[in-house]
């Protein structure tokens, strides 16, 4: 069975499904090369049908994320929307009342009619589609994808992010493939719009620079927290009796119409000390949720998904809890992960047995975009023209090995391309993380990066307990988990947090990635050091680079002096 995932909103993708099996994915904004591109991914759609040899009428369906999607909205169409919700003009309530009377159901019918249509101008057939809810499709992503699912053993499954079809987080319970939603919250309650709206009120970009304002929080200590996290502390509320459900406290605006209420509240307070209190809110907002959620349920196997969860010192918190034995989380889990999610949603809906529901294997590794041949890099490198110094490896591994022991910054662009946020080795930059020296040339000269945010690590899987405090052996392939390090921090000091000393890893098992595991191994054998710094090939503000050509122009405009192109 063949299942085309869609999501069409910001940062959309497509997905292809076959028989339960991820076999193609892609980020619009990889081929549109705009950053978190809000639109139908429709050269994602054309290429991941392209990658699996199918044209459209050989697709049994057609998934689309959202039983209801927002048109949509530029980055300074979404500033303006969330500035001007909090102000009570009188557009302001007029919307504000639309929402709440059948002028929503006629906009929300329209808009689903253009969703057709672009569908339709995609080249695909109007008969096949299905709309899958929201959440539905963040928790089959969670469901699906979790390296502990057992047959027969319930797993729990809490989705939560800024909202979506009306809701902000939803409580499951998954058993053999099949979800059952147990507890959901309304979308006015959302704590993921609250931080998005602290991110535009610090002069960032809302959807987009969250992962900013959770760098600078651990820079931010004492009572001028305190004083802000009071303001924080006074906007939700848990029900009494012990339900996973929070709600807004008397008197606190819908949670898409806070900029005025928060902008005024903090008003005065540190820039630093706003970051450091929404994060240490948002994590004892999920972590109480989490408690209940396992106390409600007595299943302590969790699996989250949804844009919240993208913060990794949250999952962190999550983790650390004594009533969590097992974690997982979708990689890249805000919406994007839903083209692959609405894809299985819409296919377990109609998987036949539980039995073999189980027989599924786990996410697993996500390169799920093209590879190039050595024929597209060559064309792709004389179309680049004169000024670039070509040579050809025998062994691209022990080369790039030596240039990093030497403390060059190496680029890296091979195989196929990964899905998501994170770069996972394939897309990379990378560094000997036991020199600090070049983060300053990597912030400055090639990354644009603000001075205060990490890099991240690669870590091969042989050498994970010299370097990681995790002592429930959680699987952290996807760089979407924190963890305290060890006493040997120094050796990897450029590629965690300076302040708390956490690091964010990617760690690397050689199935998943043989030549890049080959390329940190190599290192190792010059350094003693099994792991480096790795960070996305790409420039400040724009997509991580897909083709050989960007690969190529991001190498020019960059003050990078190295990269490994293909083997």
């Amino acid at each position: 069975m063949n299942v085309l995932g869609i999501h069409d909103g910001h940062n959309a993708a497509a997905a292809l499904v076959r028989d339960g099996r991820i076999v193609a994915a892609i980020q619009e904004e990889r081929l549109s090369r705009i950053k978190n591109h809000d639109t139908f991914p429709a050269r994602a759609v054309e290429r991941v049908l392209q990658m699996a040899g199918l044209a459209p009428r050989d697709l049994d369906a057609i998934a689309l994320n959202g039983r209801h999607q927002p048109r949509h909205r530029t980055r300074e169409q979404l500033m303006a929307a969330v500035r001007e919700a909090g102000e009570e003009s009188l557009g302001a309530r007029l919307r504000q009342l639309a929402r709440n009377s059948p002028i929503n159901s006629l906009f929300r019918g329209l808009r689903k009619q253009e969703r057709e249509e672009e569908c339709a101008a995609a080249g695909l057939p109007r008969d096949r589609l299905t709309f899958v809810n929201h959440h539905e499709a963040h928790a089959a992503a969670a469901c699906w994808g979790a390296p502990f699912r057992k047959s027969g053993e319930p797993l729990l499954v809490l989705t939560c992010d800024g909202a979506g079809d009306d809701l902000c987080a939803t409580v499951s319970l998954a058993r053999d493939g099949r979800l059952e939603r147990l507890f959901e919250i309304a979308e006015e309650h959302s704590i993921g719009m609250v931080y998005l709206t602290v991110t535009q009120i610090l002069g960032m970009v809302p959807n987009e620079h969250e992962y900013k304002l959770m760098g600078l929080a651990p820079y931010a200590k004492g009572e001028a927290v305190d004083r802000c996290l009071e303001v924080f502390n006074a906007l939700m509320e848990f029900e009494p009796g012990g339900a996973p459900r929070w709600r807004r406290r008397a008197g606190v605006p819908h949670a898409f119409g806070m900029y005025r209420h928060l902008r005024d509240a903090l008003e005065g307070c540190r820039f630093d000390a706003i970051a450091g209190a929404v994060q240490r809110w948002t994590e004892a907002m999920l972590c109480e949720w989490v408690r209940r959620a396992v106390a409600a349920t007595g299943v302590s196997r969790v699996a989250l998904s949804g844009g919240v969860f993208m913060n990794v010192k949250a999952n962190k918190t999550i983790l650390e809890l004594p009533e969590v034995t097992h974690l997982f989380v979708v990689p890249s889990c805000g919406d994007e992960s839903n083209a692959f999610g609405a894809a299985l949603a819409a296919w377990g809906a109609v998987h036949p047995k539980a039995s073999e529901a189980c027989s599924i294997p786990p996410l697993g590794p996500v390169y799920w975009g093209e590879a190039f041949d050595t024929d597209a890099l060559q064309r792709a490198v004389a179309e680049a023209g004169t000024g670039l110094s070509i040579e050809t490896l025998d062994d691209p591994a022990e080369r790039v090995a030596d240039l990093l022991a030497r403390g060059e910054i190496v680029a890296r662009f091979d195989g196929p391309s990964e899905f998501g946020a994170r770069a996972l080795g394939n897309r990379s930059i990378l560094a000997d993380p036991s020199r600090p020296e070049l983060v300053r040339e990597l912030n400055e000269a090639i990354k644009n990066r603000d001075f205060w945010m990490p890099f991240a690590a690669t870590v091969v899987c042989e050498r994970a307990g010299d370097y990681v405090v995790n002592p429930k052996d959680v699987a952290a392939p996807y760089m979407i988990l924190a963890f305290d390090t060890t006493a040997r921090r120094q050796e990897i000091r450029a590629a965690i947090h300076p302040c708390d000393f956490t690091v964010r890893p990617q760690v690397l098992d050689k199935a998943a990635n043989p030549a890049f595991h080959a390329v940190v191994r190599a290192f190792e054998a010059r350094t003693g050091c099994g792991a480096l710094l790795n960070t996305s090939f790409n420039l400040h503000g724009h997509p991580m680079v897909y083709s050989p050509a960007d690969a190529l122009d991001v190498f020019r405009r960059s003050g990078l002096r190295r990269m490994a192109l293909g083997r």
